[in-house]
């Protein structure tokens, strides 16, 4: 989509503060962060939500979660806890029209959310 921001970020017109990077997924910190560790996981195809996933693409959610784990180890917030989050729409908090998961973690959180 052409003025999707997670667009421009993965496609290197908009700089970010990378933390992982493979073919399918551009991993990045949260220029706010809710948490010490924030990162957004972003698939680098363009998907409104989870709702529009093909059925050819709904592997791309396994890999993001695979990433997650990485992430997760690499930022030491695996033995603690973290939470995994994906807003869908406008109740749902959903802010770009571009499927992402955040990563929190570094901290206790708090439930129930928002």
């Amino acid at each position: 989509m052409k003025d999707c921001i997670f667009c421009k970020i993965v496609k290197g017109e908009i700089p970010c503060s990378k933390v992982y990077e493979d073919d399918k997924v551009l991993a990045f910190n949260d220029i706010n962060p809710e948490a010490p560790v924030h990162v957004l996981i972003v698939p680098k195809t363009h998907v409104q939500s989870i709702m529009d996933l093909k059925e050819d693409e709904y592997q791309l959610i396994g890999h993001v979660f695979k990433v997650t784990s990485k992430i997760a180890k690499d930022l030491k917030v695996d033995e603690k806890g973290f939470r995994i989050v994906n807003n869908i729409g406008e109740d749902g908090g959903q802010t770009v029209p571009h499927v992402h998961f955040h990563l929190l973690g570094g901290r206790a959180l708090q439930w129930p959310p928002g």
